[in-house]
């Protein structure tokens, strides 16, 4: 059935490693453990990736075990000035002892060097952000000290197989609209997030992935009528037969959509894009601003990435038909290719 909803909870895998039962749900009722996974270690992904935007800025934060690859990484963006710097740090090998939470609503997660030190903690319907980054950009450093509220909502959930291998799964969650509060300094300048305006949003994921993957990737978060809208859409990888990650978010509940497809321009990523729905329920312009774009090539790892953040214009259609003018909304839509 496509688009199934999972409204139970259960162990995310059956005993010989495959998914008990593809498909998305609003909160994480499956109950993913890592000894249960039967692939090797360095096959292994887990990551926890957080992107706090507002109209004139934004902040990016990842801390991640990728099996052979441990990578730990933070942006700033600035998109009044039309720049944005991204400082990464790859490690050998962790397959494992980052020791990332089973869950996306309990269990901090922290990483220490002598450069970088951040950690994500979560607990009483809130999440924070800490980080401090010598040397991040031109000799100084980054820090900040994020807040982000999370009231009881509807969040994205999606367990993911792949055709091409039976213990290969993706399982992810993607929480919207989490009022930010606190502040990211650089460079003598502080960057201050307001919980009127501004949000946060948390990409959660566990997996064992094949080796070539290519996904496409959009999400946003606005006032929309007086009250919290958001969107999270995608595709690219994996079979999702069972289910899309296509949602909107309206006032803590979401609304299941069908396909989209990302219309990018084969010349440029700053030039206009345009997104169409097959049920017609998200139909957008969109309006780049800046491309957060990075490039690796080393020996058996490679990535191509295209994180695009801009202006969306256009309609949403909630679950009841209403139809919702979106104007000017700040978000990001990505094309990622990665080899890893």
């Amino acid at each position: 059935m496509r688009n199934h909803e999972v409204v139970k909870r259960m162990d995310l895998l059956k005993e010989d490693g495959s998914l008990r039962e593809p498909g998305w749900a609003r909160q994480q009722l499956w109950e993913y453990s890592r000894r249960k996974i039967r692939a090797p270690k360095f096959r292994i992904k887990e990551w926890d990736y957080y992107l706090v935007l507002c109209e004139d800025f934004a902040g990016a934060f990842t801390l991640s075990d990728d099996g052979y690859i441990g990578l730990q990484s933070v942006s700033l963006l600035n998109f009044k000035e039309g720049w944005e710097h991204t400082e990464t740090i790859l490690n050998p090998f962790p397959m494992g002892k980052m020791k990332m939470p089973e869950s996306s609503g309990k269990g901090d997660v922290t990483y220490r060097d002598k450069r970088l030190h951040m950690t994500f903690s979560v607990g009483n319907g809130r999440r924070r952000i800490r980080c401090n980054f010598q040397n991040f950009y031109q000799g100084k450093p980054f820090s900040c000290d994020i807040l982000l509220r999370q009231p009881q909502m509807d969040t994205m959930v999606i367990a993911t197989p792949f055709s091409e291998k039976k213990t290969a799964f993706y399982y992810n969650q993607k929480i919207n609209c989490m009022p930010a509060s606190g502040s990211m300094k650089f460079d003598g300048r502080t960057y201050v997030f307001s919980e009127e305006t501004d949000f946060g949003t948390l990409d959660w994921g566990r997996g064992v992935w094949t080796y070539d993957n290519c996904w496409y990737w959009g999400s946003g978060n606005a006032v929309v009528n007086g009250k919290p809208f958001g969107f999270n859409i995608g595709y690219g990888f994996g079979d999702t037969s069972a289910a899309t990650e296509n949602l909107l978010f309206y006032d803590g509940r979401a609304h299941k959509l069908e396909d989209i497809v990302f219309h990018i321009p084969s010349d440029s990523y700053l030039k206009p894009w345009t997104f169409t729905s097959s049920d017609g329920r998200f139909e957008m312009d969109f309006q780049p601003v800046l491309d957060r774009a990075a490039r690796t090539n080393a020996l058996v790892i490679e990535t191509d990435q295209h994180q695009v953040f801009g202006k969306m214009s256009g309609k949403a259609v909630l679950d009841d038909g209403t139809a919702l003018e979106i104007r000017d909304m700040l978000c990001f839509a990505e094309k990622v290719h990665n080899r890893y």
